[in-house]
């Protein structure tokens, strides 16, 4: 997530630059999936938040409700305590850090319901944007300290003193959101976390169990269904096609991932750069060499919406991305080809019903 930190400070100074870029690609809708207005993490390493949070908000409008604006932060301020006490239990060799995957926000609607961004814009001014590395630093040094000093009978009320920091950077967590509990307002917008499954694809865990993704933001050490490449993707194909969006997790630090382009792809010829060609094929054994070797790593979460093709016919898939709607000449939005989502995608979440009932049946998901 640093990695997407570094690119997020790179694109404030490209953001008002590319109002007239000209592409050569020319994009067809296949599928269009009705979303909210693209957003911002600004400086922050919370694309977990604001991708799933993006999702959320397209299932509540998928199921019949109105059309949120939900606050990412409110999920941020519960994982934050939930991670600290991991990594304290660890004596400080686990993951603290901004980083997370989808199922945080869920974890958190399970336990905390759900506040909208009027009730809890989490930052104490409004006007300004996100801005977690000071915030990140003195949780950091309050926890290594706590840990340092464990020998010597510390104090324990290190959590309280975590909690007032949380609640002096990013506010006072509401006890109502519209007049009701978060608890009550989740469920009134019928978001049931239970309803919400990961998949992942890798051939050293066991097809069609649930498996411990091992990669440094699954501090929780929650678990994936792992299907084959190719399932995985009918599985993708499956649920835009239904009206289903997705959570995606993957690399975004290739040569051939550009925001500012609009596009994600795996050339068959990289001298061609940025324009419709062949891409290479790719197969599980080039897949997880490129997550052995670290060369695709997750590195950041978006919200697939939608599905086009190029004018070869090429599919991609349209992608929310968190990095503000004028971060580019698209809205903020992106096309991944096909084969850079079989490359680099690390992972999935999607609601159940978009499984195609054969998969389903597999992998034994009601």
């Amino acid at each position: 997530m640093k990695r997407i930190i570094n690119l997020l400070l790179g694109l404030v100074l490209i953001a008002n630059v590319n109002a007239q870029n000209e592409s050569k690609f020319e994009f067809t809708d296949v599928y269009n999936i009705k979303t909210t207005p693209v957003k911002s993490q600004d400086r922050t390493g919370t694309c977990w938040a604001f991708s799933t949070t993006s999702f959320v908000e397209t299932e509540v409008i998928r199921l019949g409700g109105p059309e949120l604006d939900l606050s990412e932060m409110y999920f941020v301020r519960y994982v934050y305590p939930k991670k600290a006490q991991k990594y304290v239990m660890l004596h400080g060799k686990g993951n603290f850090s901004q980083g997370g995957l989808a199922h945080d926000v869920m974890n958190s609607i399970r336990a905390y319901g759900m506040a909208t961004e009027e009730a809890y814009p989490g930052r104490r001014e409004v006007s300004k944007p996100h801005n977690h590395t000071e915030l990140e630093l003195s949780q950091k040094v309050l926890l290594d300290n706590f840990i340092s000093q464990r020998s010597a009978s510390p104090n324990p009320v290190w959590y309280e003193v975590l909690g007032s920091v949380l609640d002096n950077y990013l506010g006072e967590i509401p006890e109502k959101v519209d007049g009701k509990t978060p608890q009550e307002f989740a469920a009134k917008m019928k978001i049931n976390p239970d309803d919400y499954i990961e998949l992942t694809s890798y051939t050293n865990y066991p097809y069609y169990k649930l498996v411990d993704l091992e990669i440094p933001d699954n501090w929780s050490h929650d678990r994936f269904y792992n299907l084959p490449l190719d399932e995985l993707m009918e599985v993708i194909n499956n649920a835009l096609a239904n009206g289903y969006s997705m959570v995606w997790d993957g690399d975004v630090s290739e040569k051939f991932f550009s925001h500012k382009e609009g596009v994600a792809l795996v050339p068959a010829d990289e001298s061609k750069g940025f324009e419709p060609q062949a891409e290479k094929s790719i197969t599980p054994a080039i897949r997880q060499e490129a997550f052995l070797s670290w060369q695709s790593t997750d590195d950041h979460l978006m919200h697939i919406t939608g599905m086009v093709k190029d004018q070869n016919g090429t599919v991609y898939y349209k992608t929310k991305n968190s990095w503000g709607e004028k971060s580019n000449a698209f809205g903020g939005y992106l096309n991944m080809s096909e084969s850079y989502v079989r490359l680099h995608t690390v992972s999935v979440m999607i609601h159940k019903d978009a499984l195609p009932k054969s998969i389903a049946k597999k992998i034994k998901v009601k």
